[in-house]
């Protein structure tokens, strides 16, 4: 099976693989897919998730019948698995086999090493030798098993308190769509070993930089500011004209922005793109209210359009160099696709809710694919300069929370959407504004706070997911509101 593909190949690939890769368009931020673009992102990798598919079955085992048929089993699964196909398009599945001793295990031990992840199926009653071999390599293992598979189950509890099956969860369900699920947590991992961000600044963050490198993969690199103004002003005008026009376009209304701010946000934007197409990057950060901004700002403009449209492309753009937030942001698209709300949050304990505000919406929350959310085009609040989407996102919506610190702690929280308060009577605090009742107590949410103000929201209840991802990873998870 295919580990990775060439440089040739990948451009092929994006040029006839539709759904799986970006576009290069500058209209790709709102649905475009004319043209193709070497860019990395959750939906278009270098190389594909390693998965190691095992199914685990003995011959002697009498339940749940004897002389079960292990070839019809694994067509069934198989026949499951191509359903999946659109959200497995990403997936290698490296290693496919069926292992009925410890002893086959051993043999193809080598090639575990090398994946991202080990999906066992379990068919039988005996399988436990056959799984301690398996957890032995050391690699995250998901155990997945429908009802009247064996009785193993009463064993997986304790096993996960020992150290054997301290990278061992398990999805015990008759809902084949979990199979998806079980993989997520593969392709997070996969995802953030590839991921590099470029952080605009001239801060040292050297010491981070080196934990997160050895911890996930991700690579920091500082960028500077000459090398982003170069590429800036490489970018034709009538290009940046265009992405000006397609803002304005789709915008419910421009409020404060002149046109002129709305060219230069929109050059920018499209330097921003290139700049991570040279890298070969994934996230782009700035320092913007540090040391890209004394009194008067030395960027040509304020980056936050840039910022949406990345996002709004399946990539990542993350406001005043918060590299927290930069690696909170990858692990959100690559365990469900969708990018990541910064705040600052305020409290109002009257509706046990927390309002999530900043000035840089996201009109593609769902994901790159979606449809985008309204939006108007409007100034950063407290500099009344700029221009930022203001974007109203759906009331009833589920969202998560979170913020990996370090690399061991990720605190986190969900609720609900119950108000999106962005009219233009309403100005207080930053320009998109959600206000979340939390599924726990705010009140002890609060007292519970700490590590700084920002957090990074997606829509969705992903804990199942982020559970999975930390226990892989040895990543403590807390919930901030219980």
């Amino acid at each position: 099976m295919s580990t990775g593909m060439n440089r040739r190949e990948f451009l092929h690939l994006a040029e006839v693989g539709g759904t799986l890769c970006l576009s290069g368009s500058s209209l790709w931020a709102f649905g475009s897919r004319s043209k193709a673009a070497k860019l990395i992102s959750p939906g278009c990798r270098k190389t594909k998730v390693k998965v190691a598919r095992l199914y685990m079955g003995t011959s002697h085992g009498l339940w749940p019948k004897p002389n079960l048929d292990f070839q019809k089993e694994i067509r069934f699964y198989e026949s499951e698995f191509a359903k999946l196909k659109d959200e497995l398009s990403d997936v290698d599945f490296a290693v496919d086999e069926l292992v009925t001793s410890p002893e086959q295990v051993n043999r193809i031990k080598s090639k575990l090493e090398n994946v991202d992840g080990i999906l066992a199926i379990h068919f039988n009653i005996g399988i436990r030798p056959i799984l301690n071999e398996i957890l032995s390599i050391g690699q995250p293992t998901m155990v997945f098993a429908v009802p009247y598979s064996g009785h193993g189950w009463v064993g997986f509890g304790g096993l996960r308190k020992q150290p054997l099956g301290a990278k061992m969860d398990c999805i015990l369900s008759r809902d084949l769509q979990q199979l998806a699920v079980a993989i997520r947590p593969f392709r997070a991992i996969h995802h953030m070993r590839e991921a590099k961000i470029l952080n605009l600044s001239t801060r040292s963050f050297s010491e981070y930089a080196a934990d997160i490198k050895g911890k996930f993969g991700t690579e920091i690199k500082q960028i500077e500011l000459k090398r982003m103004l170069n590429v800036y002003n490489s970018i034709k005008d009538s290009a940046a004209k265009a992405e000006a026009d397609q803002w304005i376009k789709n915008a419910e209304r421009v409020v404060e922005p002149s046109s002129e701010d709305i060219f230069k946000s929109s050059k920018l934007a499209l330097a921003f793109e290139k700049l991570l197409d040279e890298e070969e990057a994934t996230v782009m950060t700035v320092d913007c209210y540090g040391t890209m901004w004394d009194k008067t700002i030395k960027l040509p403009a304020y980056p936050c359009l840039g910022f949406a449209r990345l996002n709004n492309m399946g990539l990542g753009g993350i406001c005043e160099s918060d590299l927290r937030s930069a690696m909170t942001h990858i692990l959100f698209q690559g365990l469900v696709g969708k990018p990541g709300f910064i705040s600052d949050p305020t409290v109002d304990e009257s509706q046990n809710a927390i309002i999530l505000a900043h000035c840089l919406g996201t009109p593609k929350m769902n994901g790159p694919d979606k449809p985008a959310a309204s939006y108007k085009l409007r100034t950063v609040m407290e500099r009344r300069e700029g221009v930022v989407p203001q974007v109203e996102m759906r009331v009833g919506e589920k969202v998560t929370q979170a913020i990996l610190i370090g690399k061991d702690t990720l605190r986190y929280f969900t609720g609900e959407i119950v108000d999106t308060p962005v009219s233009l009577e309403d100005d207080r605090g930053c320009r998109t504004k959600i206000t979340v009742r939390v599924d726990g107590d705010v009140t002890r949410l609060w007292q519970n706070w700490t590590s700084g103000l920002h957090r990074q929201t997606c829509y969705g209840d992903i804990t199942q997911e982020l559970g999975y991802f930390c226990r892989f990873k040895e990543i403590n998870m807390v919930n901030e509101s219980a």
